[in-house]
């Protein structure tokens, strides 16, 4: 039987007729890397056949391990919303959710969440309460209480830490985005005299075992403020992008709320949640996680224009200076305390005084 496009499935999922009791419009989403279906009361999550450098859906037997994967991950901050993994299946009278035709692919099914609660669309609004961002830092401090650590050497850690800042400029800087060369050339030197000088408190963050198997992606479009919290999709489909310091997500948290225009929401997750882990990182060391994850992803955002046929074309620049200028922002910060910290050294070395 010949196997169904890419196209067929989407088209096929696109319709009323594919659900059970569904008789109003499908609403659909494209990602990166899947389409998404809404109906009444379910998602339904097609993962397109794609291989990237840091995942592979290209066969079927791996988007069945991948579906498989975000349901069992998924569940550890979702655990009622993350249905199950079917089958969909081709016969000699089409395509079918289920069935007993040959299985052509899979989808992850969701139960629908109310976007009215979603975090991001709650920052937006400005109507996010505090109450709700306590019971948002319980369910973090719990995940992370029980998360399991991953061990990592902290030569290993620091040599990884270099490769994602020479990857972040490389593709910054390539001339075909026409980026701000100056201001992305001043961010990374402020990331790499970091590493340079204070290189020691992510090592010490290893060798404390503070690296855990994380969320990966923590960003207000994925958590859900009712009751209970509820956070979904992580990057179920790669180990070692989860695999990072609770302070480090907290701090890509912190500044997907600033870029929403509330940053006092960041701030006071991250105060809450390290006066319960009471094991937070410096101020220099959670400002470094927080340039690097504006630099990563100012990075990511334009290098969709990079891809032969690139969605929305028009949206990627200006995310990626949006992020750039955060990415700016915490640089300045670090640099102004890195010449500080130097300063103390010299004076110190010649005695303080005249």
């Amino acid at each position: 039987m010949r196997q169904p496009t890419l196209e067929a499935k989407v088209e096929f999922l696109s319709q009323p007729g594919a659900y059970p009791d569904q008789r109003e419009a499908v609403m659909r989403r494209e990602t990166h890397m899947s389409w998404v279906f809404l109906t009444r009361d379910r998602a339904y999550k097609l993962k397109k056949p794609v291989r990237f450098s840091y995942l592979d859906f290209s066969t079927l037997a791996l988007r069945e391990a991948a579906c498989r994967a975000e349901i069992r991950l998924n569940r550890r901050l979702a655990a009622d919303v993350y249905l199950g993994a079917v089958p969909l299946t081709v016969s000699t009278t089409g395509l079918a959710i289920g069935g007993t035709g040959h299985v052509v692919d899979w989808l992850v099914v969701m139960r629908r969440l109310d976007e009215f609660l979603m975090l991001d669309r709650a920052l937006e609004e400005r109507r996010g309460e505090t109450w709700q961002i306590d019971r948002l830092v319980a369910t973090l401090v719990q995940f992370y209480r029980r998360a399991s650590p991953v061990f990592v050497s902290p030569s290993r850690h620091l040599v990884g830490w270099q490769r994602n800042l020479r990857l972040n400029q490389h593709v910054l800087l390539d001339p075909r985005l026409a980026m701000p060369a100056g201001l992305i050339r001043r961010v990374d030197r402020a990331q790499r005299l970091f590493l340079a000088l204070r290189g020691s408190l992510l090592a010490d963050r290893a060798l404390a075992r503070r690296i855990v198997d994380g969320h990966g992606d923590l960003r207000p479009e994925h958590i859900c403020l009712g009751d209970p919290t509820r956070i979904i999709d992580c990057l179920e489909f790669n180990a070692a992008l989860r695999a990072t310091d609770p302070f480090d997500e907290v701090a890509f948290l912190s500044l997907e709320c600033e870029r929403l225009g509330n940053p006092w929401a960041g701030r006071y997750i991250r105060r809450r949640i390290a006066a319960s882990l009471q094991d937070g990182p410096s101020e220099e060391l959670f400002t470094f996680y927080r340039c690097y994850r504006a630099t990563l992803r100012a990075r990511l955002a334009v290098a969709h224009l990079l891809e032969p046929s690139p969605r929305t074309p028009e949206k990627w620049p200006k995310m990626t200076r949006v992020y750039l200028g955060l990415a700016l922002a915490d640089a300045v910060r670090l640099e102004r305390s890195l010449r500080t910290r130097v300063g103390r050294k010299v004076r110190g070395r010649h005695g303080g005084g005249r």
